[in-house]
């Protein structure tokens, strides 16, 4: 049998066998049968995700990709790392890793997603069926992330419900209790704020081995959480893309409310000067250089999947790498951005302490009448008088010298900015319960926008196998929701704080890595980093420089293994702690992670991470099966080895050579009869392909050889 078919759309390196031939090499008898899945007025390849889901507008677009990448970490984690690493010297590493690492990784991503139509896991098996771990991987991570981020929504509903007050006397945490009990003797060894947190909200067990059971309140709030999401992402972006109008456009509205409020309070001014002043020897350290990598690592949402699933929701000529370069810009301007507000607000908090610091050293210094002191002495005496006191009389009476500085210094990342240090200085605000409701309510858009991303990362993964493609997506989110709360209760104990914090030290971090440099290597080196640029080129008609080409075969995947090395280190070197409540002492401890603890994050690890090996070794010993739908294309053969090449073509049969079988010819009229066989003319050896639809579907046809 004479048959040729010109490839068409991307080679992936992978040949389909001969006709005749088994895929053990042995003879095939003749009355092969294909399966030919196409429309039937034509038997041309449809285009790859065809009737895959699409944004409903640019905009649509572009504000679920902000929602996703401009998240918590830009309110509490980039703030505090500029504040330790130098201030304004931190923007020069942090700005560098975002040309090198975090803008070339995020084309890769929307690039390969956008070009193949596919998500996570569809795309890497597409580029070879071995890297069809990586999807698994990805999902895994995503999963683990998704567990415990919808715990941290789950503390922000706390807050935001019970600052629904009239005054701020009357918010929880503005007092501690007045019983005469062990609880105001524990709340006046910390403060009021602290003391809210650790015992109101969470309740929190002396030890992660000591959880206690579920805490209702807590229960509660996180059915809501998750209630909430999956509504939100039940239909996919049909139903998500509707949300993001408000997640992302919502926290900047905000920002800017408390920038406007927070400059024109006192001590503003020295918070931002604070945190922005460079101190350049720092750079010379490589732990900030490593800071920065990580950082604009993980405010990009690299390696989740979820934005190979959004890119895959765009047309093919949407230019990508326009839309990389805005949102990356849009997030490193919103983390400056919201350091300014968090800060001058910080500074205003600083100031008030300043000043009852003062009043309290005041008092003392004038009842030993020390130095002239008077109760009615004034703060700037104090600042005055304060630097000439002997330093024996300041440690006998325990005087600490009340300094912006000093309280600036002290600082805070994650929650405990957000449910401590920031509901302290709100306190101080006019009326405080509203600037509380739209403290909260931005951060609950935040941890909704981010949520939103990270879900349609994994369950894009789910809904690209071709199991869960014969079920509703609400079936299959409802499961996936129910799922993440019945695990998500161990976060609502009395050490659930604790569990987050262990899952967000280990099941978040080297998995997702690991995750990013093979998609790196992946799409570079193997899919071809030319055949990407053209990739690239045929979409936005704009073909990617010598920037792009260094970072992506050179700078970025360095950039990567580094950060993957010095986290593996760091893991081994430095013991893993918790932050652990002493009642007694009313402040919290630093505790080692019991050894089962540590048995269980790296089971987590292990559980992110295995899949890319075990894959490829079972498809590599042919042991797991690969049932190949070619782009969600035309052809389907049976009993041959796994491919991923198109054998379609869509030149015309006045291109094809004498003996050629040419798949691109049309039907004739599309009325005609399910019975009517097309027949191809018989070969010099006397063989022919007839090709006929099945049964009454005009979508499935059936070819056989036959030998005339």
């Amino acid at each position: 049998m004479a048959a040729k078919a010109e490839p068409i759309g991307p080679r992936n390196g992978h040949e389909l066998a001969p006709l005749n031939t088994r895929a053990d090499g042995s003879e095939r008898p003749h009355g092969v049968t294909i399966v030919l899945q196409g429309s039937r007025g034509s038997l041309q390849r449809e285009a790859p995700g065809e009737d895959r889901a699409a944004w409903s507008g640019k905009l649509q677009f572009f504000l679920s990709i902000i929602g996703y990448s401009v998240g918590l970490g830009n309110i509490w984690r980039f703030p505090y790392l500029c504040q330790q690493n130098g201030g304004g010297a931190f923007l020069i590493p942090f700005l560098i890793m975002l040309v090198l690492e975090g803008i070339p990784l995020f084309l890769i991503e929307m690039a390969i997603g956008q070009k193949m139509r596919l998500g996570s896991l569809g795309v890497w098996n597409t580029i070879h069926p071995w890297l069809g771990g990586i999807g698994i991987s990805s999902c895994i991570v995503t999963l683990f992330v998704a567990l415990y981020y919808n715990v941290i929504i789950t503390w922000v509903f706390f807050y935001l419900f019970n600052s629904i007050r009239l005054s701020a006397d009357q918010l929880p945490w503005a007092h501690c209790p007045q019983d005469n009990s062990s609880a105001e003797l524990e709340c006046s060894k910390a403060s009021a704020t602290v003391y809210y947190w650790y015992r109101e909200a969470l309740d929190a067990s002396p030890s992660i081995e000591d959880p206690g059971v579920p805490r209702w309140w807590i229960v509660l709030y996180l059915l809501l959480a998750w209630i909430i999401v999956f509504f939100i992402v039940m239909k996919g972006i049909q139903s998500s893309g509707k949300v993001v109008y408000f997640t992302s456009l919502f926290p900047y509205a905000v920002l800017t409310i408390f920038f406007i409020r927070g400059i024109t309070l006192p001590g503003s001014a020295d918070g931002i000067i604070h945190m922005y002043k460079p101190k350049l020897g720092k750079l010379l350290d490589p732990t900030v250089w490593l800071d920065a990598a990580t950082q604009v690592f993980y405010s990009f949402g690299l390696a989740f999947g979820s934005l190979i699933a959004f890119g895959s929701y765009n047309p093919p000529n949407n230019n990508c790498v326009r839309d990389v370069l805005l949102v990356s810009v849009c997030n490193a301007l919103t983390a400056i951005y919201a350091s300014v507000v968090i800060f001058s607000i910080l500074g205003f908090k600083a100031f008030t302490m300043v000043e009852k610091c003062m009043t309290k050293e005041i008092k003392v210094l004038a009842m030993h009448q020390i130095g002239g002191f008077t109760l009615n002495s004034t703060f700037d005496y104090y600042k005055e008088e304060f630097p000439t006191l002997n330093n024996t009389v300041v440690t006998a009476l325990n005087l600490t010298g009340c300094t912006m500085s000093r309280q600036l210094e002290e600082a805070a990342e994650g929650t405990g900015l957000a449910f401590i240090v920031f509901t302290q200085a709100i306190l101080k605000l006019t009326p405080a319960p509203f600037w509380s409701i739209i403290f909260f309510l931005m951060l609950l858009s935040l941890g909704l926008g981010s949520q939103i991303g990270i879900m349609e990362g994994m369950l894009c993964t789910i809904f690209d196998i071709d199991f869960f493609k014969r079920m509703s997506k609400p079936v299959i989110t409802g499961a996936v929701c129910t799922f993440c709360f019945l695990v998500g209760l161990i976060f609502t104990t009395g050490a659930g704080e604790y569990w987050l914090k262990m899952f967000d030290s280990f099941a978040g971090t080297i998995g997702l890595v690991v995750v990013a440099l093979l998609e790196m290597i992946s799409v570079v080196y193997i899919y071809g980093h030319e055949k990407f640029t053209n990739d690239i080129y045929e979409m936005t008609g704009y073909r990617p420089g010598w920037y792009w080409q260094v970072t992506w075969r050179y700078v970025g995947p360095f950039i990567v293994t580094c950060i993957l090395l010095s986290s593996l280190v760091f893991m081994l070197i430095i013991p893993p702690t918790y932050g652990a409540w002493n009642a007694a002492e009313g402040r919290v401890e630093k505790t080692p992670y019991p050894n089962w603890v540590l048995g269980i994050a790296a089971g987590m690890i292990l559980a992110g991470v295995l899949p890319i090996p075990v894959v490829l070794i079972l498809r590599r010993f042919q042991c797991l099966a690969l049932d190949v739908d070619i782009h969600q294309g035309s052809i389907r053969r049976i009993e041959t080895t796994v491919s991923t090449k198109e054998m379609m073509s869509d030149q015309d049969s006045s291109d094809s050579e004498p003996g050629e079988v040419n798949t691109g010819d049309h039907f004739e009229d599309s009325s005609s009869s399910d019975e009517e066989i097309l027949n191809t003319k018989p070969t010099s050896t006397g063989i022919r392909l007839a090709m006929k639809p099945i049964g009454h579907k005009p979508t499935t046809f059936k070819m056989d050889v036959v030998d005339d």
